[in-house]
């Protein structure tokens, strides 16, 4: 594959893989601002449609306009563009994060969420957040290749759910129906854990190939990045 077919390839990949989650929550603030009844299953985010609503704001944005920054086509035309959506994706990933651990923690799951999901949905959260500000830290000391890591690495646990409805999907698919509390836990966690391998391995190849390359080398301009 040439490095430009794979530069259009990736950010499409990524698109796709936002397509389920934008679509539910589209499908969940329709229902929090369109007067649905409220279900056991909805009542928590009707408790709290504040985090609700920004959480599904920040994931939608952060995924959809993230992907275009994994197009080293576009980052090298129009450097201006790529830190302009920086600007944006920082904030807006930082709110994705932030309310995905505080509606882990303050709301009221359902019991099959509790235990070993809670604790990966704190520490993909928690990690994210963590990345996002390591990332900025880098590129405001002018170290791209540190600032593309940590973004990239960002973005893979920003993207851990479209990850986990292509999991569960294949286990719907292999089983004939949802996996169980523990493997369904298992599958989630296993989303994030997937993106990130993918991620590591990426950023390790284009280090090894050349310094300057996405992901890769060490220190470079501003308009690099």
């Amino acid at each position: 594959m040439t490095p430009t077919k794979a530069g259009r390839l990736v950010p499409a990949g990524l698109l796709a893989l936002s397509v389920v989650p934008v679509l539910a929550g589209a499908v969940r603030v329709a229902e929090l601002t369109g007067g649905a009844g409220v279900t056991p299953d909805n009542a928590r985010f009707f408790a709290a449609p504040l985090p609700v609503t920004l959480h599904i704001a920040g994931v939608t944005v952060y995924s959809l306009l993230g992907a275009f920054q994994f197009a080293p086509g576009l980052r090298r035309r129009r450097p201006a563009w790529h830190r302009a959506a920086g600007r944006v994706l920082v904030p807006f990933g930082l709110v994705a994060a932030l309310s995905g651990v505080w509606l882990t923690l303050f709301s009221d799951l359902p019991a099959f969420d509790a235990g070993l999901l809670t604790a990966f949905r704190l520490a993909a959260g928690s990690a994210m957040a963590v990345s996002l500000a390591l990332g900025l830290a880098a590129i405001l000391r002018r170290d791209v290749a540190r600032h593309r890591a940590w973004m990239a690495r960002a973005y893979a646990l920003g993207m851990g759910a479209g990850t986990q409805a292509v999991l569960l999907a294949a286990w719907d698919a292999a089983t004939g129906g949802p996996p169980g509390p523990f493997p369904r836990a298992l599958l989630l966690g296993l989303g994030w854990g997937v993106n990130l391998a993918v991620v590591e391995w990426a950023i390790h190849r284009h280090v090894r190939r050349a310094v300057g390359q996405p992901f890769g080398g060490g220190k470079s301009s501003a308009a690099d990045s």
